[in-house]
């Protein structure tokens, strides 16, 4: 404790304690906090309003997916206070052991008889009550040990071809692996992410470009691969000549899109959800959404995506300012992840890509999406609490 008398005839001494004071609050970007926690809030509402029609429909408690929900929200809170206490040195340290473990786990899915099949894919791992998504821990593993590999091979992924077709090659053992399931959705996500952190590591542009034409053309052969992918990709084009079939949902979904109007016909009063729209708590919440809150609710929803995705690019320039390199590569990919899902999955329920399997990052129903979203924003806070208080921790 300090003793105001001892220091009362010294203002320098109270100015610096006031600037600690000072750093100590702002340790924390309040706009970030902002965003998550409303598009937390707002996840936890939509899934409820969107929810209660639909387990109703199915024989069970009205209230079984938003108390479901609710449950995941506080065990995701509880992994992201866990994340904020591991120091950066020891996901870095982990980053291949992670990368690892992911991978089995999602090998271990295409095993008859230790997974379930639900929906026609076999995406889940049931540990007794227990249902884990691997995929959505996929995205997470693959840019923790992506920010390491680029602060590791720094010079050769500049420098060299070997340098940045090293880690496609890991990623093209984990898109074969996701296909396989299948989750086409996680492996544009994947795939995507590594080729964002990739060009933001400095591979040169014509080596970059060289590149992305190989994964267009790697997805675009995997996505034709299978006659219904290849109808699910090209129905959203004109969803009205198949509307009670290929373009079922999209056309659904457009329907509630129309109906919101500007303001929404109200909190609690789509339609759409009323068993029409198939599972409007999951990928299509955002539709939902714009038909109670409309046109100004879906644009708000936006907003707080720009500003969270806005804020964390921010936090890794932050980084790699401070000579941070590895907090740094860990943020924007984490950026990339929540900025690019959010795009796909407002874009399909939009009409504007294909339909795809993902969810609206912290607001769709669905645990393993929620707590993975929570993990990595648990590290986000803990790239900005080592920035604030013990920048070498983190650095190069």
């Amino acid at each position: 404790m300090i003793r105001l008398d001892s220091v009362s005839n010294k203002p320098g001494v109270l100015k610096n304690v006031a600037a600690e004071a000072l750093d100590r609050r702002s340790v924390y970007d309040p706009w970030f906090l902002f965003a998550l926690i409303s598009l937390l809030g707002m996840g936890l509402i939509m899934v409820t309003s969107a929810s209660l029609s639909f387990a109703e429909g199915i024989g069970t408690s009205s209230w079984y997916f938003a108390l479901r929900h609710a449950v995941y929200l506080g065990s995701g809170f509880l992994l992201c206070l866990f994340a904020m206490t591991v120091p950066l040195a020891v996901w870095r340290a982990l980053g291949i052991t992670v990368l690892l473990s992911t991978i089995v786990l999602l090998a271990v899915l295409l095993i008859p008889g230790i997974s379930r099949e639900v929906n026609g894919s076999v995406r889940w791992l049931f540990l007794g009550p227990i249902s884990i998504q691997v995929s959505e821990l996929a995205k997470l593993a693959v840019i923790i040990y992506m920010a390491g590999y680029l602060v590791r091979k720094e010079k050769e992924v500049q420098t060299e071809a070997m340098g940045f077709l090293k880690p496609m090659g890991i990623v093209a053992l984990i898109s074969v692996l996701l296909i396989l399931e299948p989750d086409f959705g996680a492996t544009v996500v994947v795939v995507s992410t590594v080729m964002g952190m990739l060009f933001l590591g400095g591979v040169p542009l014509r080596n970059f470009i060289l590149l992305l034409l190989m994964a267009i053309l790697a997805l675009g052969a995997l996505s034709v691969a299978s006659p219904y992918r290849l109808q699910r990709l090209t129905s959203f084009l004109d969803p009205w000549s198949d509307q009670f079939n290929s373009g079922y949902q999209l056309t659904q979904s457009l329907i509630a899109f129309g109906r919101g109007g500007w303001f929404g016909t109200g909190l609690g009063n789509s339609v759409q959800k009323l068993l029409y729209l198939p599972e409007p708590h999951t990928d299509f919440i955002f539709a939902v959404l714009a038909e109670e809150l409309g046109l100004v609710g879906a644009l708000s929803i936006l907003f707080l995506f720009v500003l969270l995705v806005w804020r964390i690019f921010s936090l890794g320039k932050q980084a790699m300012h401070a000579n941070n390199p590895f907090a740094g590569f860990l943020a924007y990919g984490i950026a990339f992840w929540f900025g690019l899902q959010a795009i796909i999955n407002i874009g399909v329920n939009a009409g504007m890509l294909p339909t795809k399997g993902l969810t609206l990052p912290f607001m769709s129903y669905g645990g393993s999406s929620l707590m993975a979203g929570l993990l990595a924003a648990g590290i986000l806070m803990r790239i900005q609490f080592e920035l604030a208080s013990r920048p070498e921790n983190c650095r190069k």
